[in-house]
């Protein structure tokens, strides 16, 4: 597709502005505005002439023809509410109730266990101080990758132990945890790199640490600790939130750390590992049941 940014039409910048002005993350905008794009390129005609019908029509063409997964039908039928209901102001809520949203299929996050976290920390990162940071603060943080990449230093706040998330996804700025072992590597981090701005330069001093190369150190670290793979950097947030309501930490608190708008979301951790309910004895077994049997 081509970029929807170089020299869009007036409507399209105008569905931009209102998207940006609804406090829509990057990504969001970019998502809504290219649907849209593939909608009137569907058509051949702009979308600000089409009509419920073929809304319908297209957005069966997604779910029936070209066999796309749930979360990107929800996306298309997001963008299309947005550009006619929202921007528009046009009544098309009749039309989308008629079309039952797919379901996601539910998965349980996939998560590193405590031990095989501190073998990534360690094996994983030997001789490498900036891997072991940034790891360090992905993890002990709870943070998205791009989260990570856009720590400024200005952000540490090690008085009170909390770091402020000023790069967060939906512009939702938040506090999270910055404990202290986490200091004692970024203090040693810190001496030996020096940067001024990000907490983790990219190429340039003055620039933050690009994706790319926060995941080329995550899979670099799992490969030297002989880890699995358990999808990608972001199994560390996983693992973050799974850790923390094991260890008893309300799962309000946990939804703050996180950043969630919706309760609903956070539950999703509230999963029990393999390795932990190992550990667990049923409440049978805490009982006293020495006495003899009652003959039948």
């Amino acid at each position: 597709m081509n970029n929807i940014y170089s020299n869009p039409t007036p409507l399209r910048q105008k569905f931009i502005e209102y998207l940006t002005l609804n406090r829509k993350a990057e990504r969001t905008v970019h998502a809504y505005v290219s649907f849209i794009y593939a909608l009137a390129k569907y058509y051949r005609r702009s979308p600000e002439l089409l009509g419920p019908q073929d809304l319908q029509h297209w957005l069966y063409h997604l779910i029936a023809e070209r066999k796309q997964a749930a979360s990107t039908v929800n996306l298309a039928i997001n963008a299309v509410r947005s550009f006619y209901g929202g921007m528009l102001q046009r009544d098309i809520e009749a039309l989308l109730r008629q079309i039952k949203r797919p379901k996601r299929p539910t998965r349980a996050p996939r998560v590193y266990s405590m031990a095989e976290i501190e073998r990534l920390l360690t094996l994983g990162t030997e001789g490498n101080l900036r891997a072991r940071a940034f790891l360090s603060c992905v993890y002990g943080g709870g943070l998205r990758l791009s989260e990570a990449t856009h720590i400024r230093i200005k952000d540490l706040d090690s008085d009170r132990q909390r770091l402020l998330v000023s790069h967060p996804k939906g512009q939702r700025q938040r506090y999270t945890l910055l404990s202290a072992n986490l200091l004692v590597v970024l203090r040693q981090y810190y001496r030996q790199a020096h940067p001024k701005d990000f907490l983790f330069p990219g190429d340039e001093p003055l620039q933050p640490m690009s994706k790319g190369t926060g995941q080329s150190i995550f899979y670099g670290a799992v490969a030297r600790s002989g880890l699995p793979d358990r999808g990608g950097i972001h199994c560390l947030r996983h693992s973050f939130a799974t850790h923390c309501l094991e260890n008893g930490i309300e799962i309000t608190v946990v939804q703050t750390l996180l950043g969630h708008a919706s309760l609903h979301t956070t539950a999703g951790y509230l999963h029990v590992r393999a390795e932990r309910l190992a550990q667990i004895q049923s409440p049978l077994g805490l009982l006293d049941l020495k006495s003899p049997l009652i003959p039948s």
